[in-house]
């Protein structure tokens, strides 16, 4: 399992330890696995959560890291792809540099260290592969857009990968959250690409801002995402997608539904017209 120093890895890690699985808890950083250690010691299950250093943007980490599991277990009946960052900024200021960063854990991170399981499940004759992905995976919003394109790509490798690994046993599912109260959009809006005061898109992120903070604020509990992942691997027939929580689930039903003019209309009417005083 990817990204469990914080957030829905951390969690997930620990509710799987409880139901008996051994976890191989994989972060860039094992320091700062502290609270992973006492969450897993007050839950009893120290000794089923195995930490690995694991960054996934690094081959040889991801290499050392399947060997670990191999050597030690004998095969991999999971996989998590739960590692991510979040970043925002308007797609005509954020640099390059910063949308490949992005790319590269979110996206390519996780198509490598799926790559590198995969033969030891095909050999074994199955497997389980989730994605976390996002509800930004489904739906565009102003000033999140490299993230949001980030997830988009997780959606389509999602569904092509399930079509391509079901002939082999491996099932493959995507977990869709929306905001949820996990250090991810901490992060994310603290090392946002704000616009300068003179940028063009200052008044809309100053229209924005509200609505991401809040969004962030109050976002739902965690544990339910946890506790979809478990499901997600757990299930006899897993499906392509889960959502956490009724909030997921009426927001792709929606979009299913309606035109999606009328979707981008309130978010229209927020933003305004370009210049527009903050208010107008």
């Amino acid at each position: 399992m990817t990204g469990t120093s914080s957030g829905f890895g951390l969690l997930t890690a620990v509710r799987l330890a409880r139901s008996g699985w051994t976890v191989y808890a994989g972060m860039r950083d094992p320091g700062r696995g502290g609270e992973l250690a006492a969450r897993a010691r007050a839950a009893g299950v120290e000794a089923k959560i195995r930490p690995v250093r694991l960054d996934v943007t690094r081959e040889d980490e991801i290499r050392a890291a399947v060997e670990t599991v191999l050597a030690e277990s004998g095969r991999i009946d999971a996989l998590v792809n739960n590692a991510g960052i979040a970043t925002g900024g308007f797609v005509e200021e954020v640099p390059l540099e910063r949308w490949r960063e992005l790319f590269e854990t979110n996206v390519f991170g996780l198509v490598a260290v799926t790559q590198a399981v995969l033969p030891a499940m095909r050999r074994q004759g199955g497997g389980r592969i989730v994605l976390v992905g996002s509800v930004s995976g489904r739906f565009g919003f102003p000033g999140l857009a490299p993230y949001s394109a980030s997830k988009h790509a997780v959606e389509g490798l999602g569904e092509s990968l399930r079509l391509e690994l079901a002939p082999f046993g491996i099932r493959v599912s995507i977990v869709e959250p929306a905001s949820y109260r996990t250090p991810i959009w901490d992060k994310g809006l603290r090392d946002a690409n704000l616009p300068p005061d003179d940028s063009p898109y200052a008044p809309l992120y100053r229209k924005l801002q509200p609505l991401l903070r809040k969004s962030a604020e109050n976002g739902g509990d965690p544990e339910k995402v946890a506790a979809v992942i478990e499901r997600a691997l757990t299930d006899r027939r897993p499906k392509l997608r889960y959502a956490p929580s009724r909030q997921e689930r009426a927001a792709t039903a929606l979009k299913a539904l309606v035109p999606w003019s009328w979707i981008e209309w309130p978010i229209r009417r927020i933003l305004g017209k370009a210049g527009e005083p903050p208010g107008g």
